[in-house]
């Protein structure tokens, strides 16, 4: 079997911000490891920035709310 062509930055970045949830303003979660090897941390971070998004990290995973809502930590 082949193995797929490895995504760009970008392509990987479209892909997670095009899904359904993310387009409907819902969460998204990602391996914080695999945010690291297709688009690194600091990009990432500068994308949700720019789309004024919010993310939690816990557990090698991270949380992200595509929308620009208040998150309220509950405990």
């Amino acid at each position: 079997m082949p193995v797929p062509a490895p995504l760009s930055a970008e392509t990987w970045m479209q892909q997670l911000f095009s899904s359904k949830a993310a387009r409907n303003g819902a969460v998204i979660r990602r391996k914080t490891r695999d945010i690291e090897r297709y688009v690194g941390r600091s990009a990432f971070e500068a994308e949700l920035r720019r789309r004024c998004y919010h993310a939690v990290e816990n557990a090698g995973q991270i949380v992200i709310f595509c929308n620009q809502e208040v998150v309220h930590l509950i405990i």
